[in-house]
């Protein structure tokens, strides 16, 4: 028989060291999270880590070794390019809302740690690093039809943190930094408190409605007050505010809790109250603008918002970047956006499953490892934060009129029991970037061969270490070789999956 290239190829990466599997877990269905401990795989030159998209792998670890000698296939060869660097790398994680931190608290404190410490533990878990925190309520609050600031009463003096706060999101967030003591938390409000609000911000009417309106700008410096009091609570206990956005979709005048915020508005609230307030108490917490959709909600006086407030110096001084959510438009703005301010960040910071868009497991993990992960990291965002972390299996507990009662969490628990799981897509996409592009990594190149359906981000690691995350699309299952110029392994990709590597540079 005649030695083909491709033959040979074929055979070489045959004959590479079998791999240790893990048993697969059930994420993707229902599991009871009382039995058994997690197998752990024994430790290999390079830990890949499988999802498929029929669930037959969940974060399935597989350990395999470096190939011995000579790389004797670069035809079929992915290499990682360190000397070609794009942005630094934040975190990823999802949003723990009011509802969400609700849920966590009524599961058993060992099946609460066993979950937190597969979602947040870097070495052990699957190292998500960075999550979202309501100012204030949210559309899922703990409450149920309850819709909350923190100042209520009128008068910035009355400020305090609700229970939301002080019985279930800050107890999370402290055991989650018992196990990631390096996690990234992000604040963002719905709404100003209600008595800050008007119907027209030059005649000043009342406007007593949690849903729309104005920021009065006689309030503008009692509620950069309001966020410095805020920031000030968390880290009073303990829990350090890494950045904030000045609102959640600005643009959205319906939903539930909102404030509508054009960009000459939140310009001139940063400039003149925000950022000063923040300075003046010596926050190291970022200002993040926008936080909203690629489309500006189709209002054409508001495209390119994030640019408008940057064209403004004395805005701009306070402002690191920009925020956007994937409910219109494309991605391809977040590129049209660096390109015009690249001394300006991006993140990614929500993306939303429910009802109207999870028809299958299959089906959503395609969709958002392509549209919410890989379309954000690969177009220069810094971080991906998608909506909320746990729900209940009722889409609950949420806010008030308008909140939506048809959304998935990440992971949801039923609310008969609190110890049965549903770990959905987000879930997964989540901890595939996570695992491989550590907080404080840099995104670099990758040159050679690379399947037809397969795409791959890159990452080189404060540890010590590469990461790479390799997304196949397709039907069929593919093999190559990934060579970091000094060392080679084959990789083999399912049909349809997610694969995350890790190895030692």
């Amino acid at each position: 028989m005649k030695m083909t290239p491709i033959l040979f190829a074929a055979l070489l990466l045959a004959a590479c060291n079998t791999p240790v599997v893990t048993p697969p877990d059930q994420g993707g269905n229902t599991k009871d999270t009382t039995s058994g401990t997690d197998p752990k795989p024994q430790t290999r030159d390079v830990m890949t880590y499988i999802t498929t998209a029929d669930n037959t792998m969940h974060f399935d670890a597989i350990g395999k070794d470096f190939a011995e000698g000579l790389n004797m296939s670069p035809e079929l060869t992915l290499t990682i390019n360190p000397n070609q660097r794009y942005q630094d790398f934040d975190g990823f994680g999802a949003a723990i809302t009011g509802a969400a931190a609700y849920n966590l608290m009524q599961m058993s404190q060992a099946n609460r740690t066993k979950l937190l410490r597969e979602t947040f533990d870097v070495k052990e878990g699957m190292g998500y690093s960075y999550v979202r925190v309501p100012i204030g309520g949210s559309d899922f609050n703990a409450r149920s039809n309850y819709d909350y600031t923190c100042c209520d009463t009128k008068g910035i003096e009355h400020f305090a943190l609700t229970s939301d706060e002080t019985q279930y999101i800050i107890p999370v967030l402290k055991e989650i930094l018992a196990i990631n003591p390096d996690l990234k938390v992000m604040g963002t409000p719905w709404s100003c408190p209600r008595w800050m609000k008007v119907d027209d911000i030059n005649k000043k009417g009342t406007y007593n409605n949690w849903v729309g309106g104005y920021l009065n700008p006689d309030y503008y410096q009692d509620y950069a007050t309001y966020f410095v009091k805020w920031i000030q609570a968390f880290e009073a206990e303990g829990v350090n505010i890494t950045s904030v956005t000045v609102e959640n979709e600005p643009l959205n005048w319906g939903n539930s809790m909102s404030l509508y915020m054009p960009w000459n508005q939140e310009r001139d609230f940063v400039k003149t109250a925000l950022g000063p307030a923040f300075r003046a108490a010596n926050l190291q917490t970022k200002i993040i603008c926008f936080d909203h959709n690629y489309n500006y909600d189709g209002k054409e006086d508001q495209q390119q918002y994030p640019l408008k407030i940057y064209a403004d110096a004395d805005a701009s001084q306070y402002i690191d970047g920009a925020a956007y959510h994937n409910y219109g438009g494309n991605p391809s703005e977040l590129e049209n956006i660096h390109k015009k301010a690249p001394g300006k960040n991006l993140y990614f910071t929500e993306a939303s499953i429910g009802t109207w868009n999870y028809q299958s497991f299959n089906q959503s993990l395609m969709q958002e490892m392509k549209n919410t992960c890989m379309a954000t990291v690969t177009r220069w965002c810094k971080a991906v934060i998608v909506w909320n972390f746990m729900l209940d299996d009722n889409g609950g507990p949420h806010g008030g009129a308008g909140a939506c009662s048809t959304c998935y969490g990440a992971v949801d628990v039923s609310s008969r029991d609190y110890t049965t799981l549903t770990k959905r897509s987000h879930y997964y996409v989540i901890g595939h970037l996570s695992k491989a592009l550590r907080t404080g990594s840099t995104r670099i190149g990758t040159t050679g061969y690379l399947p037809t359906n397969v795409s791959a981000v890159a990452s080189e690691n404060p540890d010590g270490t590469y990461g790479l995350v390799l997304f196949n699309e397709g039907d069929s299952g593919v093999n190559f070789i990934i060579d970091d110029n000094t060392h080679h392994f084959n990789v083999t990709l399912p049909a349809k999956s997610i694969t995350s590597c890790v190895w030692n540079r």
